[in-house]
């Protein structure tokens, strides 16, 4: 996915990708999934998916900080898959 944000491109393809958690089971509504990238510029941001009923309803990016980035990694350390 490729997003511009405050003029700045944003794009999964070709970002890093640090790490992601996946929060569901297979056909559930409120599942989703998040993954942490980081720019070649080293800026961080947040890549969100998930079910209709999830926090994710649709495809988003949101740009988050280095501080944001290591708290994420921190709170989601059980359930994170690294890259």
């Amino acid at each position: 996915m490729k997003k511009i944000i405050n003029k700045v491109t944003y794009n999964t393809n070709t970002s890093s990708e640090i790490g992601a958690i996946n929060v569901y089971e297979f056909g559930d509504p409120a599942g989703y999934e998040e993954r942490l990238y980081k720019t070649k510029k080293n800026e961080y941001f947040l890549y969100g998916n998930g079910g209709a009923e999830s926090k994710y309803t649709e495809e988003s990016i949101a740009v988050i900080t280095e501080k944001e980035s290591k708290e994420w990694l921190k709170a989601n350390k059980k359930n994170l898959i690294t890259i």
